[in-house]
């Protein structure tokens, strides 16, 4: 499932700023995999990704209704 072209995020960077940490991306990538109602929120401190947390939002029908 295509999300936002996390790759653009490398080879769209600043010259001069460190590329992201490829376990950080892949946490990134893994959060998103297979989301389809949520959000994921990536906690960064010092420029340096320390967290990644996903919520998931999983939508019922009860008989017929939205």
């Amino acid at each position: 499932m295509p999300c936002a072209d996390l790759d653009t995020v490398t080879t769209t960077a600043r010259r001069n700023e460190p590329l992201p940490d490829p376990e950080a991306m892949d946490a990134i990538r893994r959060a998103l995999s297979g989301l389809r109602y949520g959000q994921v929120v990536v906690i960064v401190q010092d420029g340096v990704v320390v967290q990644v947390d996903r919520t998931e939002r999983r939508r019922l029908r009860l008989n017929g209704r939205a």
